[in-house]
């Protein structure tokens, strides 16, 4: 069964026989899939009135600080890998919905700590059971094997490019 990317793979072969482009297959089809998967993803967010940033700190605050202590912005901004002005767009936005305070650090008065409301706490907790589920359905047609190949596979792609 063919997919979108070998229309365009099969045209590149009649028009340039002789140059290779099955990266091309391979880029264009994580391409594709990440727009997809964006979407869906994107979705089960906005069910919760949260985009995928903001998503992104209020879970890095559950799985990063299981002791409810705050992380503070630099905290953040290494567990995310996102800029410091990223970040505080999304804590402005964030505190304003009530999902987040900033508090005074009382150890290092010259640093401010991010923690979850409880209204956070329960916005962050819902969206992740519907966004775990809604990853599922999107590699529901791969098998266990399949997926733990996939997983390794892309695995290594990702640590090959992270290292440079």
């Amino acid at each position: 069964m063919a997919d979108s990317v070998d229309r365009i793979i099969a045209q590149w072969n009649a028009t340039k026989p002789n140059l290779d482009v099955s990266a091309m297959g391979i880029i264009g089809r994580i391409s594709r899939l990440e727009n997809i998967h964006d979407a869906a993803i994107r979705e089960v967010f906005a069910r919760h009135n949260l985009l995928r940033g903001e998503f992104d700190i209020l879970a890095t605050l559950v799985r990063a600080d299981p002791a409810g202590e705050g992380l503070t912005a630099g905290q953040l901004t290494a567990q995310t890998m996102v800029t410091s002005g990223a970040i505080t767009n999304r804590l402005d936005r964030l505190v304003a919905k009530g999902y987040v305070t900033r508090e005074v650090d009382p150890g290092n008065r010259r640093s401010v700590r991010v923690r979850l409301t409880p209204e956070g706490r329960e916005v962050v907790d819902d969206a992740l059971l519907e966004h775990v589920d809604n990853e599922e359905r999107m590699l529901q047609s791969l098998s266990a094997e399949q997926r733990d190949a996939l997983a390794g596979i892309l695995s290594h792609l990702l640590t090959a490019h992270e290292r440079g």
